[in-house]
């Protein structure tokens, strides 16, 4: 152990109090992003009784890793108490002067803390990361000063990305608002002159995905960026894990990404830079002018229902081709569509400031997290 590092379970207890009385009926769950989340168990004839209570400032955490891939579910909750299944474990920090609860969040949501719970987990069935491998963790614990300046400057990164998110939310809706302004009809057969009923694929160009083989596929940054699915989605734009030396589809800067398989068909995200794309998404694009892709999907979030409804796949939906090129829209006139260049585009180029910003700012919260180690 390094001479500034302590272990964890001298500073830490576990938390076993259950919900008798029937107090508390607020269940919760805990993410793999490290959040209390709302639970979305069938909880009929449930009976609460045995199910932990977890109040402000504790934690808890799933024992069982290997469901989760390469993240540990730990949360700390920041709010009113909440009941949580008993398969959890529930802990606290002993003395609050010697380690923040804060702080020990911060280590928690680094990456190195998840490999090495997720390496030492054991179990012939089910991989678990027990109390006591909890307990032998090592972390360094500073003076409770250096604690709180970590946890402020974490914090004030993290509140300004809620807040250009939020401002992203509402700059995306009032994008939405401008579409059904200037382009919803209440009936096809009064169009208004220059309007016309056709397909998407007489406005957009999609490209399919298509996988590079696995020997052509790395994560050492040779060759070209590859993306393969959701899981490298952002917030606004994706962040590449492997890269290919053999791409064989491609998108570019400004394409509108669209997962086209399982259970994350229908979730976008915009193109930084040009990828490799797999099979598990499609790039789209205004036909002829790039400015105009804002347009393109607010007709994908215009017609998304429909496009779910009709998607083949007997669990999950999958989106081919025939299905994006071939589903209804309604399309304006190039006046209409100027217009709507004129005022979408600027409010896009808002979005995408806001976003860059966003990124550079997550990218300032791994550096901090990385600095708790030094």
């Amino acid at each position: 152990m390094r001479s500034n590092y302590k272990r964890l379970g001298d500073y830490i207890s576990p938390v076993d109090v259950r919900n008798k009385d029937l107090a508390i009926d607020r269940l919760l769950g805990v993410s793999i992003s490290k959040t209390f989340i709302e639970s979305i168990a069938n909880t009929v004839g449930t009976d609460f009784s045995n199910y932990k209570v977890v109040k402000r400032n504790q934690f808890a955490y799933g024992p069982v890793t290997s469901r989760n891939g390469d993240k540990i579910s730990v949360a700390l909750l920041n709010e009113d108490e909440c009941i949580i299944s008993s398969s959890y474990s529930v802990f606290k920090v002993n003395d609050e002067k010697q380690l923040l609860p804060d702080y020990l969040m911060l280590w928690f949501n680094r990456p190195e803390f998840d490999r090495y719970a997720r390496y030492m987990s054991h179990g012939s069935v089910r991989e678990i990361f027990s109390w006591d491998d909890m307990c032998n963790v090592e972390l360094p614990v500073p003076s409770i000063e250096e604690q709180n300046e970590f946890v402020d400057a974490y914090k004030a990164i993290e509140n300004r990305i809620a807040l250009k998110k939020k401002i992203n939310d509402n700059l995306e809706s009032t994008l939405g608002t401008l579409y059904h302004e200037f382009f919803t009809c209440s009936s096809t057969d009064d169009l208004p002159d220059g309007w016309r009923v056709s397909t998407f694929s007489d406005i957009a160009t999609v490209i399919m995905g298509q996988s590079p083989d696995g020997d052509d596929c790395n994560n050492d940054s040779v060759g070209e960026p590859l993306l393969n699915g959701p899981t490298e989605f952002g917030v606004y734009s994706p962040t590449p894990v492997q890269w290919t030396t053999n791409g064989k589809k491609h998108c570019k800067e400004g394409d509108l990404l669209f997962c086209v398989r399982g259970s994350t068909t229908g979730r976008m995200n915009w193109a930084n830079q040009p990828y490799v794309i797999g099979r598990g998404l499609a790039a789209i694009r205004h036909k002829t002018n790039t400015n105009l892709n804002w347009i393109i999907k607010a007709i994908v979030d215009n017609n998304m229902q429909e496009l779910l409804a009709a998607s083949t796949g007997s669990t999950f939906p999958n989106v081919g081709k025939d299905l994006l090129n071939g589903f209804q829209i309604i399309i304006p006139d190039d006046a209409s569509l100027n217009k709507f260049e004129n005022q979408g585009h600027s409010i896009s180029q808002l979005i995408s400031k806001n976003a860059r910003e966003m990124e550079m700012l997550s990218k300032l919260h791994q550096t901090l997290l990385s600095k708790l180690s030094t």
